[in-house]
């Protein structure tokens, strides 16, 4: 119930309009998911349309709109502005001028969430104020309403009632006209409802021009040229994209160096002095004041005096109270990765020219981070901020590449049960009870659900007791084979059992649980382990390449549970296992690649390769089914016909102990995969 009050403040902005349409173009370069694309696409927000001149009745002031359907110009019964838009005051009537006063003082105390909401229900004012419509020269009636916002397009719109939807519900509200200019569903009465699609134009021609009868598409283009011809608009391209808020009313953050002179002059720090470092403070708390006109107080200004004020040729200045957000390090900081000791430069331009040019031959991307994995929620924000940060960086030519990632790829989310009271609030997972399937905290019910594991939900697992209890490797091993790395998946504590079993298995092939004796020998892997050791590499490698990271681990799980029917394992298997197991558990793997007597690491070794002539299999397995049950498996050459496979199947001694050879009805052979007996 603290009040709160709405103030102008003075920010820092970065130009980042300037770069939307590289941001937009340039997203044709790299290889990322498409719907991410789509996301930046939408939040650039591209529009074609008009930018057209309305005068005001009795004034030489001009309201410019801009909008996407210049062919609805002739349906514009009446205009809208937003209530801070600077004209408002100057053709306010004498009489309006109370109740507009009002208004726009209302609308300044609500947030643009609350005056943008879909639901909430249209409110404005008329001014006493007229317009003249371009194109057919009727006054229209302007009025303020907050559903209009300054910050986007212009601050004032045209009104087509017949055509869109918020228009309409304006019209409605205030008993405004409503005319049809595009002849569209015709089950739709444009009374009662706005026919916001294409169509043909209806009611919209004057002396000069005539756009009736003419598709939606053409007509835009005919009245567009008729406007600029008679210098009433023209042609215009624009973004939703809004100029980037920079500064943050708070202690931590990189500061801005710059300082403020006696008479508003504007100083930047000299770069000798840079960078600017935060001064040390007890208490960098905000501060509330009593005064509902006084303005925020950041944090630095209650630093102490030798660090806020600079003397620079005698003239007192002082610094910037400001702080950057932490986009200022976040944009950027795959770069200081390339070249993190070097104290010159935030990169070397030989380490950056390395490691972000792409591959010699490659021309699928535009260099930059190779593979950048992160989640979908950075889409808009910190994806886009950092790409227009290295553009600027690229035009100054501290970078060689115009995107900072050429590729990515978007993990799902970790989700685990999480439970809410009463009220609906989250209380901890870890301290819920189960009693008969229903859920208790401190004594009281509580609603299980799933959702993203994370702070808010109160529901992430810590990992101490995990390593404590099954290692570091179990632990990436699990993560790992939870499923597919881009789908989410559901987190269970108890299913980390299973990756622990595979590496104890692991050690117990390869080391001797009594004498800790290595349990490996030097002669020639069986044919069968060999062929299984190729394509388990084969396998690994496809897999690596597309991040299923998943079937990795089923592959050498697979390699591995052979290993159990021998006594001593061959090397030749033995070291490749371990080498491709490494990238997911590096300590257990590093620890046997010591045991067998290597030096340098593991990690050091060249991946495995694969002989294709080792690939192609000489004998398959066949499941037997007698009557749609498995009752045994058998093994013929690949290349066995029919008779010998159906031969090989009743052969089985455990399909004879089944089945009578009188009594078999037919037989079905699904090649590769099955052997079917029927039996009456």
């Amino acid at each position: 119930n603290h009040p709160v009050y709405k103030r102008p403040l003075r920010q820092w902005m970065l130009r980042i309009t300037v770069y939307a349409k590289r941001l937009l173009e340039d997203l044709e370069q790299v290889n990322w998911p498409e719907p991410i694309k789509l996301m930046q696409r939408n939040w650039i927000g591209r529009s074609e349309g008009a930018m057209v001149d309305f005068s005001v009745d009795g004034s030489t002031e001009l309201i410019r709109v801009f909008t996407t359907r210049p062919d609805t110009l002739f349906g514009a019964t009446y205009m809208v502005l937003a209530p801070e838009h600077p004209l408002v005051g100057q053709f306010t009537t004498l009489a309006q001028r109370s109740v507009v006063d009002q208004y726009r003082q209302e609308s300044a105390n609500r947030s643009e969430i609350d005056r943008m909401a879909e639901g909430k229900n249209k409110t404005g004012v008329f001014t006493g104020a007229y317009a003249i419509n371009p194109v057919n020269s009727k006054k229209i009636p302007i009025w303020i309403a907050d559903y209009v916002m300054m910050g986007y397009g212009t601050g004032a719109i045209m009104a087509v009632p017949g055509h869109d939807h918020r228009d309409h519900d304006f019209a409605t509200t205030y008993d405004l006209p409503i005319t049809q200019v595009v002849a569209g569903d015709k089950k739709v009465d444009i009374q009662n409802a706005a026919w916001v699609g294409e169509g043909v134009a209806m009611n919209s021609t004057n002396e000069e021009v005539a756009i009736d009868g003419l598709q939606t598409p053409e007509a835009k283009q005919v009245i567009s040229e008729w406007l600029k011809k008679r210098k009433l608009g023209k042609f215009f391209v624009q973004y939703k994209l809004r100029d980037w808020i920079f500064s943050r009313q708070r202690y931590w953050g990189e500061p801005f160096p710059i300082l403020h002179g006696p008479d508003g002059q504007i100083l930047t720090v000299d770069e000798s002095q840079l960078p600017v470092e935060l001064p040390e403070m007890d208490d960098f708390s905000p501060k509330a004041s009593d005064d509902p006109d006084a303005l925020p107080q950041p944090p630095l200004s209650r630093a102490p005096n030798s660090w806020k004020y600079v003397e620079v040729n005698g003239v007192k200045y002082t610094r910037e109270f400001n702080t950057m957000p932490q986009w200022a390090g976040s944009c950027w900081y795959y770069l200081r990765y390339i070249d993190p000791h070097n104290n010159d430069r935030f990169v070397g331009k030989q380490a950056e020219r390395y490691w972000m040019r792409p591959p010699a031959g490659e021309t699928s991307v535009s260099g930059g981070v190779d593979l950048y994995i992160g989640g979908a929620e950075h889409a808009v924000l910190h994806l886009l901020y950092a790409r227009f940060w290295h553009k600027v960086l690229y035009d100054l030519g501290h970078v060689s590449m115009p995107e900072p990632f050429g590729r990515l790829f978007n993990q799902g989310n970790i989700q685990a049960h999480a439970y809410t009271n009463s009220r609906g609030l989250y209380v901890p997972a870890d301290e819920v009870e189960e009693r008969g399937g229903e859920f208790f905290f401190e004594g009281h019910s509580v609603k299980q659900e799933f959702g993203k594991m994370g702070k808010s939900l109160k529901n992430a697992v810590a990992p101490d007791d995990i390593l404590d209890q099954y290692g570091c490797d179990a632990l990436r091993l699990y993560e790992m084979y939870m499923g597919p790395l881009d789908q989410s998946k559901i987190w269970r504590t108890r299913d980390i059992v299973g990756a622990h079993r595979f590496l104890q298995r692991l050690w117990r092939n390869l080391v001797d649980e009594e004498t800790g004796q290595m349990l490996v020998t030097d002669d020639d892997a069986p044919e069968p382990l060999l062929r299984l050791l190729h394509r388990t590499t084969k396998r690994v490698r496809d897999a690596m390449e597309s991040l299923a990271f998943n079937v990795v681990i089923a592959a050498l799980i697979e390699l591995n549970n052979e290993l159990v029917r021998l006594e001593e394992e061959p090397r030749q298997v033995a070291e490749k296992l371990l080498i491709m197991l490494s990238p997911l558990a590096p300590h257990i793997t590093e620890e046997l690649w010591g045991k067998l007597g290597h030096d340098p690491s593991i990690s050091d070794q060249k991946w495995p390769e694969y002989n294709p002539e080792l690939l192609v299999e000489e004998q398959i397995e066949y499941p037997v089914q007698i009557n749609g049950t498995l009752r045994s498996r058998i093994t013929v050459a690949v290349d066995a016909d029919d008779q010998v496979i159906v031969e090989t199947a009743l052969a089985d001694e455990r399909v004879k102990s089944t089945v009578d050879a009188r009594q078999v009805h037919k037989t079905i052979v699904v090649r590769g995969r099955m052997v079917n007996i029927v039996v009456k």
